[in-house]
């Protein structure tokens, strides 16, 4: 038998036994010897190529999207293979144990996903994939919504507690236990459970809130004001959430890419002082000629960032509605606000704002842009960007856009991470992506979406995550925000 047969034939016996243990195993952990090489790397789903993971995220599993008869997976670093899996189908799902094992080995540094496939009973083997295990790890846990995207199934949704170290996924509230309310806008007050609230509307709405070990439900809604406070920002303090009070109709199109629109009629700012349960405010940040809303505090709790918007009139187009950054002081001790100061003038750029979220040190504010309007959630044109306060200089976020809608984003506890919502997989279904964020350049890194144990997860998963906060700890008392939400709501002191 001459060498070229002999091998054909070995390498066909090979991949015989393999394929027979496959079937007994489902997976053996031997790495092959290549017959060829391909120069270019495979493609993965989720595309976990080139990103940086932080040192305590889930495994992140997926799809190779290359076609193969078997399949060889390695995975390790300094060109060293810590554990490899030899399987039948395309699907890798990395143990525990061995992404355990990965994360430590290669913290701070890169590590190598190779891939090699059986093909015509050839071993031919991908150019590796690169991935770096950042020696930064991430706040714990993700709070987000899930609803459907359409504005039909409204009445099945709930906010949820993801553990990022596992899969675990626990619900907070559902709305199916409160009457078919809506549940949302939760938020926290520097990334802590501790003190947080939920918004509930419909026949049991209300805000509920916990400070520490209470929980209270309250109405929230200024005298004089027709409308009681929705989207909330928590003070660094503990001690207020700031809240925009607004007027919200749902507007629907016969034609074009945005079949639902939904805008602001009235907006007004209010700050509630949660321990002596009364509301603050003042005419700068409130009343009949603007629209304020989207509060956001920077860490020492002195300004309050928000949206501002010529108030809306009657026949007004809504694509002519277009909000700008502002900010206004406020003083803690005295309760009073400054004088508001614009930071970023979109809409003389023909663009709106919404959603500014100041990063932990201060240093960088990022919002979504669109077109016009501020729910930007219906925008596939939104896209992240970024100020940087000391200078005003404002860029758009390239590194982390995509040709959809980014929005809803929050940062983590030490500003090195941040979660948005972006549709960019499908266009219907706003999924959560994770980055990497450096402090000393204002750059992120290559957003990865949020890793699920059935790597095929977005691909049949049919609810959208809404707003996604990072939080350090668990909420652990999630009873006691239902058995509240039953409850009237608190009136203010009067």
């Amino acid at each position: 038998m001459s060498y070229s047969s002999y091998r054909k034939y070995y390498t066909f016996a090979f991949a015989m036994v393999v394929i027979t243990n496959l079937l007994v195993t489902g997976c053996i952990n031997a790495p092959v010897t290549p017959d060829d090489t391909i120069k270019t790397c495979p493609v993965l789903s989720p595309d976990y190529t080139g990103v940086s993971f932080p040192s305590n995220i889930a495994p992140p599993n997926f799809v190779i999207k290359e076609e193969g008869e078997a399949f060889s997976v390695e995975f390790g670093t300094d060109e060293q293979t810590l554990f490899s899996y030899t399987i039948d189908v395309p699907e890798v799902i990395i143990k525990e144990r061995d992404w355990r094992k990965l994360q430590k080995a290669a913290t701070g540094k890169d590590f190598f996903i190779r891939i090699t496939v059986l093909r015509n009973e050839k071993w031919l083997r991908f150019a590796d994939v690169t991935n770096t295990m950042s020696d930064k790890a991430i706040d714990g846990f993700l709070v987000y919504r899930l609803l459907y995207p359409g504005y039909e199934l409204w009445n099945e949704m709930g906010v949820y507690q993801r553990d990022l170290t596992s899969y675990d996924e626990t619900p907070l509230i559902e709305n199916k236990e409160l009457e078919k309310g809506c549940v949302n806008c939760h938020t926290f007050s520097r990334n802590s459970p501790e003190n947080m609230m939920i918004h509930v509307r419909g026949k049991l709405g209300g805000t509920i809130i916990k400070h520490g070990d209470k929980i209270t439900k309250v109405n929230v809604k200024g005298e004089g004001m027709p409308n009681g406070g929705a989207y909330a920002a928590y003070h660094p303090s503990g001690k207020y959430i700031a809240f925009s009070a607004n007027e919200i109709q749902q507007f629907f199109h016969s034609t074009g890419k945005k079949p639902i629109e939904v805008s602001d009629l009235e907006a007004d700012l209010l700050v509630y002082d949660v321990e002596r349960n009364q509301i603050i405010t003042d005419s700068v940040i409130s009343g009949s000629r603007y629209m304020e809303t989207f509060p956001n505090w920077n860490p020492d709790g002195s300004h309050l960032y928000y949206c501002r918007a010529e108030a809306y009139e009657e026949g007004m187009p809504l694509d002519s509605i277009r909000y700008n950054l502002y900010s206004v002081t406020f003083d803690q001790r005295t309760h009073a606000f400054g004088t508001p100061q614009c930071v970023y003038n979109a809409s003389s750029n023909g663009k709106s704002v919404s959603f500014p979220r100041v990063s932990p040190d201060g240093k960088y504010l990022m919002f979504t842009q669109s077109d016009y309007g501020n729910f930007s959630i219906w925008h596939p044109e939104s896209e992240l960007c970024l100020i940087t306060l000391s200078t005003g200089e404002m860029r758009i976020m390239d590194e982390v856009n995509s040709d959809d809608v980014e929005s809803y984003h929050t940062w983590s506890s030490t500003g090195e991470w941040f979660v948005f919502s972006s549709k960019r997989q499908d266009g219907l279904w706003a999924r959560p992506f994770i980055a990497r964020f450096d402090s000393k350049t204002g750059k992120a890194g290559k957003p990865f979406v949020l890793p699920q144990r059935d790597p095929e997860f977005y691909d049949n998963f049919t609810k959208t995550f809404n707003l996604p906060e990072l939080i350090v700890s668990p909420i652990t008392d999630s009873n006691s925000f239902v058995r509240e939400a039953r409850n009237n709501p608190k009136q203010l002191n009067p």
